[in-house]
């Protein structure tokens, strides 16, 4: 199965595959890294890893527009529907849900999830996605290393989407830990280069990283790429 994979700039992902378009952390109005707009986008999901700006971005103008389903935390989503998005789906991490698209579990993530206007953003999380094609990605969000990454990559991760940036997230030699114990068929490096305070040389980070037998694609803002 052929799977489309976009880097919009910092977190926003793109993700078409069986006819299915997903959008992760839908980061456009504000956002240096992207030229693209939300209106330029027409997901049917959404997937949110927590509550900051930078991150739950255009969610809501997006999903009033396309009627995407929005999936993240209890507390998220609940905070969503009372600024009129329809159609959510809530969970929590450990848990899992057979959506159309695959499996999707929510995982721990080292991070916040205070939403924009200050409310309690609950925990924030990763994703750990099975398709119904057998591809398994991990979305981990914004995250520090932990130890259970080592857990997540005993399911046989084929692609991860790595943050690089430090600062907020793991920087380069964290995020080279984190491949090690995930061992992916191939990495994305993400939430990087967005603002001076992250800036981080992404194919120097890459070359280090294929000295582990990974497969690194840095792409540039809008980029697509096909598995």
């Amino acid at each position: 199965m052929d799977t489309k994979i976009t880097w919009f700039g910092h977190s926003t992902l793109g993700l078409e595959f069986s006819n299915f378009k997903i959008i992760v952390d839908p980061y456009f109005t504000g956002n240096p890294a992207t030229s693209m707009t939300a209106e330029q986008v027409n997901p049917d999901f959404i997937l949110i890893t927590h509550g900051h700006a930078d991150h739950i971005g255009d969610v809501v103008s997006i999903a009033r527009r396309t009627g995407a389903l929005v999936i993240s935390n209890f507390e998220i989503v609940t905070w969503l529907e009372k600024q009129g998005v329809q159609k959510t789906h809530g969970q929590h991490i450990g848990g899992g849900y057979q959506h159309p698209f695959g499996y999707l579990k929510l995982t721990h993530a080292l991070h916040g999830s205070m939403l924009p206007d200050g409310s309690n953003g609950g925990n924030p999380v990763g994703f750990l996605l099975s398709t119904t094609g057998g591809e398994k990605f991990y979305i981990p969000g914004d995250t520090g290393l932990f130890g259970d990454m080592k857990l997540i990559g005993q399911e046989g991760i084929d692609l991860a989407f790595i943050p690089i940036g430090d600062n907020f997230t793991m920087g380069p030699d964290d995020a080279y830990k984190a491949v090690e114990m995930l061992n992916p068929r191939h990495v994305i490096p993400i939430h990087y280069n967005t603002w001076g305070l992250i800036a981080q040389d992404a194919e120097k980070w890459s070359e280090r990283v294929r000295g582990l037998g990974a497969y690194v694609h840095v792409l540039n803002p809008g980029e697509s790429l096909t598995l």
